[in-house]
């Protein structure tokens, strides 16, 4: 049995190496590679079925790609020599969007079950030859492929309210879809900043609606809102006729256009075409950024006007845009407005609703009803579960998993887009050296390791997740070279983990397969990120120590790092497994790459020694998924959080933090702090209360110190505040925080009475 070991080793590991040589991205299902190469060249011919149109179309298209790098023009349906054979046959196995392909040195021949796959053949064709025209030889390599996609909803999503774009943009943010087998592009087209699509029965839409006070010389949170008599001139919308040129453009390269038309929230561009329909029915200008004091962005629940308006703009949708779903936002809708309004309140008398939730509940419902009458399907935002979800809608997940989770049980179907990692506005390396963003930090690593099914829906609810997608918020994102920069190499990446099979996927196989691509950015002038050289450094409490893990997502690279302040070089002690740190002290750390150090500060961490660093740490009910900081033992782990958002705060959405420290022996202490922070357009608000207890034997806990909320709950600015309480110094192992959330979000907030969020950072033991 041993001599047949070696041989199988030898050819999985042959396999692998095979595949890597042809740098597809999505990497196959299966790839076998094979001596020899077919040329493409004046003597090559495409031939296919003239009857079916959709291969006419699809041969055209490849033709004028291989003439954009090569100046050939392939010859078509001519007989004898070598040749690229196009074919559609029902194949069950492939779905109808995957292909086989067989390429000798005589003929590639390409068999699919409908015109997608025939299409991602051809691309898989593409990503073999040059990127430009060079003069060098069109080569593809001899192989054999059979491929499909994991997921049918492979979805990249733009936001063109707060920005806009033209449709020269588009058409290019759609060719690099195409290029990665996305198909669903999800276009936000309406919110509080633009209205961008013509209505021809609401021209004041666009006459009014996408156009607003040019503020981009301030960064977007701190722009004023616009007054009368000032000079809406930034924007731009798109004409029925360039839409339809785009949904045509879309559909020729597999690529289906989701419209998004927000409501009942984010709509304060269209309020301000039509004030009538909110609430308030005051005049207004669309919203300048982020600063929604004194501006209406509901639209009235309680006006039957609002239905007929909503429904001529959905009808005028739907003819531009064939896709089975129409997206209606959803989201962060601000039920203050509607609690004010008479005509909101005698809505919820007279169809018996109890709540706010359950009004959006019932406008969701109408709404959906009106679309699937018109035999199409609703998509929304998790929001849409708030108050009972309507009956046919379809969730997209974007506040974590929950949402999408939640829905998927109650038998719906769901698409995956959490924040962490699928928000392409978030940075992906630095943030030093890097173009603005929102904030967040989603990688490379972090984005090619996503699952979009989680842990909850295994087996039989699996089914209802249809895929995932990334989105483009553009608060930050100002220009098409800051657009493409934002979604590259991180959309090839989620094409990978929504096309590929799980087990085919490989992060230094990718790495690998990604250089050629990269390089075909540099050729073609794509802006893009040449990858994440900061190095992550990750606090690691282990039994009373902590220990630090370091790691680089650069293509072989290495890391060497100091523990004394000062900047590493390449003669720096080099990293080779998680090692300790003891004393209290700043880790810098770099990424190495052919003896050069990479990127433009070295990563640093500061770490605040005390006496329970390093303790285990144990929660009543666990920290909200989305904001873990470095894992369960986070408020142990010597890690000041800091102003930012970031990867040290731990929290808890609407509900108390407990926390039981144990410092793994008895030891005397005078003491305890814990961090928190408020920053109130984030909806994170200090603990009304934190109470610190002690205890020697973890079971019976004495109090030493309550302390009270001392900052106000109106307070705008980010605040940090240690919780402390000092005492007569006493021996315990064991250290309880407790830590009240307050009752609701305040009055006057958007999430006026929404669970409000805690963030900690540690608890300090002295």
């Amino acid at each position: 049995m041993r001599n047949y070991i070696l041989p199988v080793m030898l050819l999985l590991t042959s396999l692998v190496q095979a595949q890597s040589l042809v740098p597809l991205i999505p990497a196959p299902a299966r790839l076998e590679l094979r001596s020899g190469q077919f040329i493409i060249d004046p003597g090559t011919t495409l031939r296919y079925d003239a009857a079916q149109p959709e291969l006419r179309r699809i041969a055209g298209w490849f033709s004028d790609a291989v003439h954009r790098i090569s100046g050939l023009r392939l010859a078509q349906q001519r007989s004898g020599g070598r040749s690229i054979s196009l074919k559609l046959k029902l194949n069950d196995g492939l779905g109808s969007e995957g292909y086989r392909m067989e390429v000798t040195p005589a003929q590639v021949s390409i068999e699919a079950s409908g015109p997608a796959g025939v299409f991602y053949a051809l691309q898989s064709v593409l990503q073999t030859l040059p990127g430009i025209r060079t003069n060098a030889p069109m080569s593809v390599p001899c192989m054999s492929v059979e491929d499909k996609p994991r997921f049918g909803w492979r979805g990249l999503h733009l936001d063109v309210s707060r920005h806009f774009f033209g449709p020269e943009v588009i058409r290019q943010y759609i060719d690099l879809m195409a290029r990665y087998k996305m198909n669903r592009f999800h276009w936000h087209l309406t919110d509080d900043q633009g209205w961008r699509m013509q209505i021809d029965r609401y021209p004041e839409l666009t006459r009014i609606g996408a156009w607003r006070v040019d503020q981009t010389h301030l960064v977007w949170g701190s722009r004023p809102q616009a007054q009368p008599g000032q000079t809406p001139d930034y924007g731009g919308f798109y004409t029925k006729e360039q839409l339809r040129e785009l949904v045509a453009y879309a559909r020729d390269r597999n690529v289906v256009i989701v419209p998004e038309i927000e409501m009942p929230g984010h709509s304060s561009a269209a309020i301000a075409a039509y004030p009538a329909l909110s609430c308030t029915r005051i005049p207004q200008l669309p919203m300048t950024g982020g600063d929604y004091k004194g501006i209406s962005s509901n639209f009235c629940a309680g006006n039957d006007s609002v239905f007929t308006f909503l429904e001529g703009v959905l009808t005028e949708v739907m003819d531009v845009f064939p896709s089975q779903y129409i997206h209606i936002g959803g989201d962060e809708v601000d039920k203050g407005p509607w609690k004010r309004c008479d005509r909101c309140q005698a809505r919820m008398k007279k169809e018996g609703l109890k709540t706010e939730e359950e009004l959006q509940s019932w406008f969701i419902r109408r709404i959906e009803k009106f679309i699937v009458s018109k035999k199409r399907r609703m998509i929304g935002w998790d929001e849409i579960l708030e108050g009972g979800l309507a009956p046919t809608a379809t969730v997209m997940s974007w506040r974590g998993e929950a949402g999408g989770i939640e829905a998927a049980k109650m038998d719906h179907d769901v698409v995956m887009t959490p924040g962490s990692p699928c928000y392409f506005d978030h940075y992906q390396a630095g943030p030093e050296g890097e173009p603005r963003a929102i904030g967040g930090m989603n990688t490379l690593r972090k984005v090619y390791d996503y699952e979009p099914v989680p842990a909850e829906l295994a087996g039989d609810r699996a089914k209802y997740v249809l895929g995932a997608q990334a989105n483009v918020w553009t608060e930050f994102i100002t220009t098409p070279e800051h657009l493409e920069y934002m979604i590259l190499p991180r959309m090839p990446a989620l094409s990978e983990v929504l096309w590929s099979p799980k087990e085919r996927r490989d992060w230094p196989d990718f790495n690998t397969r990604l250089q050629s691509h990269l390089r075909y950015f540099r050729q073609n002038a794509l802006h893009h990120s040449n990858g994440n050289f900061t190095v992550q450094i990750k606090p690691v409490p282990q039994n009373g120590k902590l220990m630090v893990s370091l790691s680089t997502e650069a293509y072989r690279g290495e890391i060497r790092y100091t523990l004394d302040g000062s900047d590493p070089t390449v003669t720096s002690p080099k990293y080779e497994g998680p090692f300790p740190v003891t004393a209290s002290g700043e880790l810098r750390a770099v990424t190495v790459l052919d003896g050069e150090v990479m990127g433009t500060r070295s990563a640093r961490q500061s770490f605040s020694f005390h006496q329970g660093t390093g303790s285990t740490v144990r929660y009543k009910e666990p920290y909200s998924g989305s904001y873990p900081a470095s894992g369960p033992m986070a408020l142990a782990d010597g890690i000041r959080g800091v102003h930012g958002v970031g990867s040290y705060w731990h929290g808890f959405a609407g509900r108390d933090l407990e926390a039981t420290m144990d410092m793994g022996s008895t030891r005397e202490i005078s003491r305890i702090a814990l961090g928190c922070m408020q920053r109130y357009n984030d909806w994170i608000f200090m603990p009304a209360s934190v109470r610190m207890e002690v205890s020697d034997n973890g079971t019976d806990f004495t109090e030493v110190g309550l302390i009270q909320n001392p900052v106000s709950q109106e307070e705008r600015n980010s605040v940090i505040r240690d919780f402390e309480v000092k005492f007569p110094a006493r021996k315990a192992r064991y250290v309880r925080v407790t830590a009240r959330a307050i009752p609701g979000i305040p009055k006057g907030h958007p999430g006026e009475g929404k669970p409000a969020w805690i963030f900690a950072d540690e608890i300090v033991v002295e």
